[in-house]
């Protein structure tokens, strides 16, 4: 038993790592390439793998927890700014295209129940192979990326009440429909519903107090565990604290005869609004992704080719009838919308293949006994098929667009509506020093991302509205999930200089494009920030300590023209050192040596540009002044 489960391990494991690189590289997209695998270890190709059941059950797992995840995403703000594309152009796009389908499928011979439901399913379109083809074309920030996101978002809230009517369309009787809907959806892997043999009244209590449960312990039970948690500082603890919370809750709804979807979806969409939703999307990001490639490995295994080989000329029949009719309603609903033809045409390419709920969905129907097993075989082929050619009509599309001189690189998307996920600037630590910076850009219309990894400093930042999020900065995960691929700045005002240093160097690396600014220490902090790749740094005691000099000058005497003049000139003098000796840092005699005959020469210029200033106060604020300083400062450095 434990040898068996090791070699499926590692021939599930080898598939996975070998295929996904490769279809990605070729552009095809890991999911793609998951599936690929699934075909190639399969009963029909090398047959590396056996029974399905088991693995399969493990894998749905990834299922419950991008449900999860997706409700993490669901936030009221978002839901507001968008709410024509999500629940306009997406609940026409869902309606119009099962209407479609089911209405071919009736022309074709199925009974109207059966030709809903593969309409319904056949609705939904692949989130992961969406919304990676829209970034790696650029269009994910303008407004091609975001109707397609719309649409993709409302379908993926759509699958939760689909779970509940697609058993209704069956024509088995009501109780066998709930006996083969609860199988289905995982309720006899635990054991089954603990109150399925209660009243229906007392049945309909207990759901609505597991619903109460789940919305009020996300709002009173599990942010103070993640305060506690978070306190001590273990990683380790707060992943498994994460995923003890999405396994407990979809526990909790199998219990009660619920899909555990549902409540993995529901947590997430308490906990939205929380701190931590940045760090439990870093946290679980891989979780999800491993067991969502090992779901679809074990969809492409479970491929009948037998029914394929039976049946091409209708395979292909399905694909391209599929694609072209998804295609259609897409592009007439976008243009009904508002959208040029150029972006309606971009919307509706990358949403016309089937997608990977579809999996869920068919193996669902065919145990609720909605739709038989040869025609899920026959769609669970094409959606695959449909998903595998979406990159290649978007590569159609784009030559097209390149034919009329409007090929999608070279459209310029319009200014986004940031929202946190795609802000203009991300905060790294907003203590004493980041606070100043960012509410300095915030005021001048900047959107900004804050990170910070101290629980009692973002407590008390909330009471004052400020909304920060908990994580740690230096995981790149984090930073990209905070949107540091698409922002334009990233501003280092950590606590710890090792932390401080380490970001940069990651961030440089991670994000070659990203404009880095950096909180040093001293002027060794700043030689090594400028070293790992910061684009400036700011010492973080050189200004204050400058404001207080001109403060004790006005003390003892001086006017106030003359106090800011003596440390304009100290900083100018101050920093054509700090230029000067960045060569030799580094090279600790030769640093220490001409850090001495720096300091010297410094003083010597001070006074000299003092000794210069008019008496009395006669020059003032005079800017010819400012201006004859910055042009002798420039022929010191020429010469």
């Amino acid at each position: 038993m434990t040898e068996n489960l090791l070699i499926q391990a590692l021939v599930y494991l080898t598939a996975g790592v070998a295929a996904a690189p490769i279809a990605k590289r070729l552009g095809l997209g890991s999911v793609l390439g998951y599936l690929i695998a699934g075909v190639v270890v399969g009963p029909f190709a090398l047959s590396l793998v056996g029974e399905q059941e088991d693995v399969m059950k493990f894998a749905e797992f990834g299922v419950v927890i991008l449900l999860f995840m997706i409700g993490l995403e669901v936030r009221p703000a978002l839901l507001w700014s968008m709410r024509k594309t999500i629940f306009g152009l997406g609940g026409a796009q869902v309606l119009f295209t099962a209407i479609a389908i089911a209405g071919f499928s009736l022309a074709f011979g199925l009974n109207w129940k059966t030709a809903l439901a593969v309409g319904l399913v056949l609705a939904m379109s692949s989130t992961a192979i969406v919304l990676q083809t829209l970034d790696e074309k650029g269009l994910r920030q303008g407004p091609v990326g975001r109707a397609a996101f719309g649409v993709l978002l409302l379908q993926d809230l759509a699958i939760i009440p689909l779970f509940a009517l697609l058993p209704l369309l069956a024509e088995a009787p009501a109780q066998l429909i709930a006996q083969t809907a609860h199988a289905a959806e995982g309720g006899g892997h635990g054991g089954g519903s603990l109150i399925s043999e209660f009243p229906g009244w007392l049945q309909t209590l207990a759901v609505l107090a597991a619903v109460a449960a789940v919305v009020g312990g996300g709002r009173y039970v599990i942010q103070p565990i993640f305060r506690f948690i978070a306190q001590s500082r273990l990683r380790e603890i707060f992943t498994a604290t994460a995923l003890l919370i999405v396994v407990a809750v979809a526990v909790l709804m199998q219990m009660v005869g619920l899909s555990p979807a549902l409540g993995a979806f529901l947590a997430g969409v308490v906990l939205a609004e929380s701190e931590y939703r940045r760090e439990l999307e870093a946290d679980i990001e891989p979780f999800r992704g491993l067991l969502l490639g090992l779901f679809f490995i074990t969809v492409g295994a479970g491929i009948n080719f037998n029914i394929i080989l039976a049946q091409p000329l209708v395979l292909v029949g399905i694909v391209l009838g599929l694609m072209v009719l998804k295609f259609a309603v897409m592009f007439g609903l976008a243009l009904i919308g508002g959208a040029t033809g150029r972006a309606a045409a971009a919307v509706a390419t990358a949403l016309a293949q089937g997608g990977e709920f579809a999996f869920v969905l068919l193996t669902f129907t065919v145990g609720a006994g909605v739709i038989g097993a040869d025609l899920a075989a026959l769609l669970t082929a094409a959606v695959a098929v449909s998903m595998a050619l979406t990159p290649l009509a978007m590569i159609v599309y784009e030559k097209v667009s390149a034919m009329l001189d409007a090929a999608i690189p070279d459209v310029k998307p319009d200014d986004p509506d940031f929202d946190e996920a795609e802000p203009d600037i991300i905060i790294a630590g907003f203590g004493r020093f980041g606070q100043i910076t960012g509410r300095l850009l915030q005021a001048n219309g900047f959107k900004s991302v804050v990170l910070d990894s101290d629980i009692e400093q973002i407590e008390v930042l909330r009471r004052f509205g400020r909304r920060v999020h908990y994580g740690d900065a230096t995981r790149l995960d984090l930073l990209r999930a905070a949107g540091a691929e698409r922002a334009r700045m990233l501003v280092v005002a950590l606590d710890e200089k090792e932390k401080t240093s380490e970001l940069v160097e990651k961030a440089r690396q991670a994000f070659p494009d990203l404009i880095i600014l950096a909180r040093a220490f001293d002027r060794r902090h700043a030689y090594d920030l400028l070293a790992n790749g910061a684009d400036a740094v700011e010492r973080e005691t050189f200004e204050a300590a400058l404001s207080m000099g001109v403060t004790a000058l006005r003390s003892l005497g001086f006017r106030a023209h003359r106090a800011h003049r003596a440390a304009d000139y100290f900083r100018r003098h101050d920093m054509r050192a700090f230029e000067e000796l960045r060569p030799v840092w580094g090279q600790e005699e030769a640093y220490m040596l001409a850090s001495r005959d720096a300091a010297q020469t410094t003083e010597r210029l001070l006074a000299a540009d003092l000794a210069r200033m008019k008496p009395g106060g006669e020059d003032s604020w005079d800017v010819s002044g400012r201006a004859e300083d910055e042009l002798e400062a420039a022929k010191e450095d020429e010469r």
